[in-house]
């Protein structure tokens, strides 16, 4: 009887993993820009109770190309909170035919090392088949129990670039009497929501999805393919209880982790008053307690269980002069209490090109915490992990972007600062010389201000001699060239700016043929994008921040030369922007005037062809030539 069982649940697992992965199943129109096809997934959440979840995720890859290799590994985190267990994996060839199975030996388990944490309790395990035989398919699955449902999974089916989805589907399970939240994109039609005694199944579904194909200036991936965000309403986690039905809510639990966490030593108490009292102005007290935590603490990431969302106390920062974002804000905000300012921890969704918070589905979507001095007029924002940083420049890492205050009473949604074309200012100007064999000595002033000053501020920090050389390179549009000098000046403030003087000289840069002199006016602002009308636009159009830039070139020239060709001006005012260069001869000085100013807006894909008929505009009078002749 025992030996007929076991023969029993041999057959039903050999069952469960007798999935046709032959590559022929796929249709052709999956595999067409395609480095990989997801045959078939399922997530599946099982809420259980506001503190326990489990999440059961199956799904098999069929790689298509060596491009394809990194989607066939698999790898999943775990720590005091989130247990992993369960992992199986198969590999199978072209036809289908199963060639290995994962053995428990195979799998890694490491400490999740993410380059910027101290001390972390998250673990990674990982495994990998290394085969090179393509096309292939690998299958894995694994489950995870959740101490704690504050943060639950999302679904995204096509998760990159060149990444077809052949089948995939996200359950979740919940109580009946349980409050499922959730927000769909790109999904056609609602949950399949089945009701059955006491557990409520609701169920997203796609199939026949194809690859997505980059195009310059799409909107970010999750806003072009289908995603499913669920949130709880009720929810236990480390010990602490919230309700994040609302905006409010949520921020209620957040202060409820601060609570009690902002006593400071004597010693810094001292030295907070002997630095501000007597200080009259309160913004000027501000920026010296500021600059006084920059230079008293570091940046050093600490994550484990429920500190993950709740900061280590300022006593423990002013002790050890170092947290991470939520304890150098935390203590922040207690530094400015113990000084008699009022201030506010805040909750961002950080990085360039990043979305802020969505208004009706509160969510703990967020990656960083800032902090602010609110003001009826002017708050004061302050990013508490960079020891360089201006008082009150959120830039385009927390910029333009809503975000979660916190305060006594909850949390509430506030926007950060929006920088314009005016406040993203490039202003240069050159002043060079060309001598009768065409070579070239130039001096280059160019004033940086808000997010088109950021590289230059990181190249005064944080960049190495070897990364400056390689900017310079870029920026310099000259075929050799030598660095003569090269000098940074930061003014700071709300909106920080940077002065960068070069001095560059280049041989040959004008080409002598005969009588002609051959010179390209535009040194050093040349647009090198172009914008390809090949195939039909998919997506719509999302230019990420506005700028304004201002070039002026005056060129002194040797004695005896006359213009015989000169280009056209050109001025163009669109939807877009605006593009302006014009040339004029004044003497022996050749001079030249660019103006190109963008706005942050997105745009219908219709208004491609115009754009990148603009865009083609600008690179070609980019590189306008001048041509002149020596008089006999």
């Amino acid at each position: 009887m025992k030996q007929f069982l076991a023969g029993v649940l041999l057959l039903l697992s050999a069952t469960a993993h007798a999935q046709d992965y032959a590559v022929s199943g796929i249709p052709d129109s999956l595999k067409k820009d395609a480095d990989v096809v997801k045959r078939q997934e399922e997530w599946r959440v099982i809420i259980k109770s506001p503190s326990r979840a489990t999440i059961k995720h199956r799904y098999a890859i069929t790689v298509l190309n060596e491009n394809g290799d990194g989607f066939a590994y698999y790898s999943n985190t775990y720590d005091k909170l989130q247990s992993l267990q369960d992992i199986t994996g198969h590999l199978y060839d072209a036809s289908g035919k199963e060639l290995k199975k994962v053995k428990k030996k195979d799998i890694q388990d490491v400490s999740y090392d993410d380059d910027m944490s101290l001390m972390t309790d998250n673990r990674l395990k990982r495994h990998a088949f290394y085969y090179k035989n393509y096309p292939y398919t690998v299958e894995y699955e694994d489950e995870q129990d959740y101490e704690g449902i504050f943060f639950l999974p999302n679904w995204q089916p096509v998760e990159y670039e060149k990444y077809a989805v052949q089948q995939s589907s996200f359950i979740v399970e919940a109580p009946a009497d349980y409050k499922l939240r959730y927000k769909q994109f790109n999904y056609i039609g609602n949950a399949a929501i089945n009701a059955q005694g006491k557990t409520t199944t609701y169920k997203w579904e796609v199939r026949n999805q194809k690859a997505v194909q980059f195009e310059s200036f799409m909107p970010r991936f999750p806003e072009v393919t289908t995603n499913v965000y669920i949130a709880p309403t009720n929810f236990e986690v480390g010990g602490y209880n919230g309700d994040m039905g609302t905006w409010q809510g949520l921020g209620t639990f957040i202060a409820s982790l601060n609570m009690n966490r902002d006593a400071l030593p004597d010693n810094i108490k001292a030295e907070i008053h002997a630095l501000v009292d007597g200080v009259n102005d309160r913004e000027e007290k501000i920026k010296l307690l500021y600059n006084y935590m920059q230079k008293n603490t570091r940046y050093i990431s600490i994550q484990m269980g429920i500190g993950g969302w709740q900061p280590f106390d300022a006593k423990y920062v002013a002790t050890k002069r170092y947290g991470d974002c939520k304890a150098l804000s935390n203590y922040m905000v207690s530094v400015l209490k113990e000084a008699g300012i009022a201030a506010n921890y805040v909750l961002i969704n950080s990085g360039k090109g990043r979305k802020g918070l969505w208004e009706d589905f509160p969510a703990p979507y967020f990656n960083h915490a800032i902090m602010c001095v609110p003001n009826a007029k002017d708050t004061l924002w302050l990013e508490c992990t960079s020891q360089t940083a201006s008082a009150g420049f959120m830039g385009s890492f927390t910029g333009n972007r809503k975000a979660l205050l916190i305060s006594a009473d909850g949390g509430h949604v506030v926007n950060t600062p929006v920088y314009t074309s005016a406040d993203n200012l490039q202003l240069r100007k050159v002043t060079a010389t060309i001598d009768d064999a065409g070579n070239l000595s130039a001096e280059v002033n160019t004033h940086f201000t808000g997010i088109e000053q950021e590289l230059q501020h990181a190249i005064m920090h944080d960049f190495t001699e070897e990364q400056r050389k390689k900017y310079l390179n870029s920026v310099i549009s000259l075929p050799t060239y030598k660095m003569e000098k090269n000098e940074y000046k930061e003014t700071k403030g709300k909106l920080p700016e940077v002065d960068e003087y070069l001095r560059i000289t280049s041989a040959n840069y004008a080409n002598i043929t005969g009588k002609r002199l051959f010179i390209t006016p535009n040194m050093f602002n040349r647009s090198d994008t172009r914008l390809s009308l090949d195939k039909e636009r998919r997506y719509d159009i999302e230019y990420p921040y506005a700028f304004r830039e201002v070039d002026t070139v005056a060129v002194s020239l040797q004695a005896g030369y006359v213009p015989e060709a000169m280009p056209k001006n050109i001025n163009i005012k669109n939807r877009f922007g605006s593009y302006s260069i014009s040339f004029r001869i004044d003497g022996n000085k050749l001079e030249m005037v660019r103006v190109s100013e963008m706005s942050a807006a997105r745009y219908p894909a219709s208004d491609y062809t115009e754009l990148a008929n603009f865009y083609e505009t600008i690179y070609k009078a980019d590189r306008s030539k001048v041509v002149l002749v020596k008089k006999e």
